[in-house]
């Protein structure tokens, strides 16, 4: 019986990097996976490959539309669609190889299989031939991830009803595309086949989209999007849909109760979240406990109430993000080491990988009014900045909440092109407790898009100088 410090299940961002930090600071680590390649949802069917085609099919419309008006005349674009998927998969190949040999630099064992906890101490894992194997262990930690989340009555057949999988995968652009759910994930998805021709468009059971972001952010994302071509249909639901047809027909529902109406699509795309995996992991008998949502319980540790057994990511409370769940993982990591492993949950920041995109950290105007905290807003708009005017990308604007009586920034939250790298000098000002004050006096590069981040952060103090 093999015998290690950790076991990982699951190779997932939390996964893998949990591994990682472990097997650098001394630990005997493996990991057990039950895809045929690492990486998980992120690396497979989830981040990577929907960047590569919204990197692909932003090009595409670009080719079509903007590079014409600075005088580059390429012709009508013509899209190739396997070669764009052949594209996506080598992102994939690239990025799942990387970490089987991060795993082979650090000394990690890798087991194929499904993984399950045993007992006290006991993993294990069952390989795809049937044949189990039992790995020892002092720590395990749970890393299984998320699940996409599906609607009662509707079943999820990856062709014609699909979930964001499907979506990656379409052999050819469906003429309408019905998208249910207007979170972050339906709204790049869908973006990706409004711009390679589908007609797209969006029900969302609240009367909003991006629930949980800024809700100036979001109204004007929504009206950015709509521009693009993005139909909504806010405050309703998809209760059926009929697949008899060469065209789904989804009955859709006013969310607050009323006359029904029916949408066509070729395409019915359902995006209304994911759900914690935890199926077959032997929790219960574990000892491990869940809370209503079906997430696995921990304490601030990380530990859940069986002892030595540990848990991250999409399987806890917390958002379901990839660099949430490798933050949690270096952590655990060092608090086994005996160090002081800590993820910090105000400063964790989001992005909606659209065009433009919209990124965000820490609390929301919302936020801040229900937690009776007073604040002075600061924002800039990019048609004000020189670079995004010279460009020509001016949509969107920088908005920082900063406390009102020290100054603190509090939120940062950005509509605009490439301001999912933006928010990162934010993030680093938040993690230091830092003030608007003090990104109003750093330095900005001219001409650059960030320079719209310095002078939302001077307007906090009503002193912006382009505005």
């Amino acid at each position: 019986m093999a015998t290690y410090d950790l076991v990982v299940i699951g190779t997932g961002p939390g996964g893998y990097v949990c591994a990682i930090r472990a097997a650098q600071l001394g630990m005997k680590v493996a990991v057990v996976e039950k895809w045929p390649t690492f990486g998980g949802t992120c690396l497979n069917i989830g981040c990577i490959p929907s960047k590569a085609l919204l990197q692909a099919s932003e090009r595409f419309e670009e080719a079509g539309h903007a590079l014409p008006k600075m005088g580059v005349v390429v012709g009508k674009p013509k899209l190739d669609l396997p070669a764009m998927m052949k594209f996506k998969a080598d992102g994939i190949d690239g990025n799942t190889k990387g970490v089987a040999f991060l795993f082979k630099k650090n000394k990690i064992d890798a087991y194929s299989g499904t993984g399950r906890i045993a007992a006290a101490g006991k993993v294990e894992v069952k390989a795809a031939d049937g044949a189990i194997e039992t790995l020892e262990t002092r720590n395990i930690v749970i890393a299984t991830g998320s699940d996409v989340a599906r609607l009662k009555g509707i079943e999820i057949d990856e062709k014609r009803i699909i979930s964001s999988t499907g979506a990656l995968t379409l052999d050819k652009v469906p003429e309408k595309m019905l998208v249910i759910g207007a979170g972050v994930i339906g709204l790049e998805l869908g973006s990706v086949w409004r711009r390679l021709g589908s007609e797209v468009v969006v029900v969302e059971f609240l009367d909003r989209i991006l629930p949980g972001m800024d809700g100036e952010i979001a109204k004007s994302f929504q009206r950015i999007l709509e521009k693009q071509g993005i139909t909504f249909k806010l405050g309703a639901r998809v209760t059926a849909i009929d697949t008899s047809g060469n065209m789904l027909k989804s009955r859709v529902e006013p969310a607050a109760g009323g006359a029904a109406d029916t949408i066509d699509a070729d395409v019915v795309m359902v995006c209304i979240g994911r759900v914690p995996y935890t199926e077959g992991l032997g929790l219960k008998e574990a000892g491990v406990q869940l809370d209503q949502r079906g997430r696995v319980q921990t304490d601030g540790h990380f530990a859940t109430h069986a002892k030595g057994i540990y848990a991250i990511g999409d399987v806890i409370a917390g958002p379901m993000l990839a660099h949430k769940a490798e933050d949690e993982g270096i952590a655990v990591a060092e608090i086994l080491a005996g160090q002081a492993g800590h993820t910090n949950y105000d400063v964790i920041p989001g992005v909606v990988y659209t065009s433009p995109e919209v990124a965000a950290v820490g609390r929301t105007e919302e936020e801040l009014k229900a937690a009776g905290v007073t604040y002075n807003i600061g924002k800039f708009p990019f048609t004000a900045n020189a670079r995004t005017k010279v460009n020509q990308t001016t949509d969107g604007f920088v908005k920082i909440l900063a406390d009102a009586k020290t100054d603190r920034v509090l939120g940062v939250h950005i509509i605009g092109a490439e301001a999912g790298e933006m928010i990162h000098e934010a993030a680093v000002l938040m993690e230091f407790g830092g003030s608007a004050e003090d990104l109003a006096r750093t330095c900005h590069a001219h001409p650059t898009r960030s320079e719209a981040v310095k002078e939302a952060a001077l307007a906090v103090g009503k002193r912006a100088i382009h505005m």
